[in-house]
């Protein structure tokens, strides 16, 4: 069983938190884009309140742990790991509850290259407790704007987990998809549900546009964010994500193992 100290050595070893790959100006340009309300940080969610730039770096201090100063404006943002802590203790606790009432769960990611593994192995555990672990809309066709103009991808499922990937990367074995933002696919995927008669999900677990997506339509959403995704942090503030962990959502993915190992035993769900 890994304990809390441990845990709390190896976020800092693998920096997951402490000092992390994300830089002050990468956050603090999002944070001006998200005071803009530009959708490529909202990630599909529509604030209530509004949020200026020295508002989300008070929100983020508070959630997060970085520097409060907007006088503080350059070098690796911090992320405090007794805050990360905290998030998976949170996190764990609505597992635990989804396992003890077997509810539908949906589990999205638009990091697969780092995190698919922590996700399924949930799904693997959730499944097991009884829980259906949903999968609809498998390869219907998500036309999403990136920097290179509209693009069409794919939705997929590995291992319980959904994610898009680019038109021809479909093939066994193939377990990464793209990196995304959008909330695109998550009200794809929740439209698909609803127009075949359910069930529909009364948890979605992941990150980016998944968990802001669907915290915006109503479904309880718990999920991984990074200094510079304040949607997540916001739309916990405003009530519509559940729980937000902050975390570097982009080191290795085995770096991530030791988190899921401590979420599963949390949630006594540890086979």
């Amino acid at each position: 069983m890994l304990s809390t100290g441990a845990l709390r050595a190896h976020l800092l070893a693998a920096r997951l938190a402490g000092p992390v790959a994300t830089s002050r100006e990468e956050s603090l340009r999002s944070y001006r884009l998200f005071a803009a309300r530009d959708p490529r940080v909202l990630l599909g969610l529509d604030p209530e309140w509004a949020w200026g730039d020295r508002d989300l770096i008070a929100l983020m201090a508070d959630k997060c742990g970085v520097s409060a100063d907007p006088r503080h404006t350059s070098g690796p943002d911090v992320i405090d790991p007794e805050r990360t802590l905290a998030g998976l203790e949170a996190f764990a606790e609505r597992i635990a509850t989804a396992a003890e009432r077997r509810v539908p769960v949906l589990f999205g990611t638009g990091h697969p290259h780092r995190l698919l593994g922590f996700y399924a192995e949930l799904a693997d555990a959730l499944s097991a407790a009884g829980c259906p672990v949903l999968t609809p809309a498998q390869g219907c066709s998500v036309d999403i704007t990136t920097r290179f103009g509209l693009r069409t991808y794919n939705l997929d499922y590995v291992r319980g987990v959904a994610l898009v990937r680019e038109p021809g990367e479909e093939g066994a074995g193939r377990e990464t998809g793209a990196h995304t933002h959008s909330p695109l696919p998550v009200r794809t995927v929740l439209a698909a549900a609803a127009e075949a008669g359910g069930p529909l999900p009364e948890l979605v677990v992941g990150d980016h546009g998944w968990v802001c997506g669907a915290g915006q339509l109503g479904v309880e959403a718990i999920g991984l964010a990074d200094t510079d995704d304040p949607a997540l942090f916001v739309g916990e503030a405003e009530g519509r994500v559940s729980v937000a962990v902050p975390l570097d959502d982009a080191v290795r993915s085995d770096y991530y193992r030791p988190l899921t190992r401590y979420v599963l035993n949390r949630a006594c769900l540890s086979q």
